[in-house]
């Protein structure tokens, strides 16, 4: 599922766009290096949701510093226990 389904039209302009864009598909990136690959197709898109609605929560309160929100929507799964890796720790 891609992040635009949860963009709304016009909340972000395209620069914007790209950023959180960007950010999703890296933390999605590290997650799927440190998880591997994922045996559910609804676990996969329950985590990219997640991922997603977080960064978009985070570019909509002014965040516009790439590594902060990769870093703190992989922490918010972490918090959330949503994605302890495949020996069941979790992601740092």
């Amino acid at each position: 599922m891609p992040m635009s389904k949860h963009l709304a039209i016009g909340a972000f302009n395209s620069e914007v766009t790209r950023l959180l864009g960007s950010a999703f598909e890296d933390a999605w990136q590290k997650l799927t290096t440190s998880e591997g690959a994922f045996a559910d197709q609804r676990r996969a898109a329950l985590l990219r949701e997640l991922l997603a609605k977080r960064i978009i929560e985070l570019g909509r309160h002014g965040e516009r510093n790439h590594d902060r929100l990769v870093e703190n929507a992989l922490a918010n799964l972490v918090k959330s226990n949503a994605a302890p890796d495949v020996a069941g720790r979790h992601l740092n």
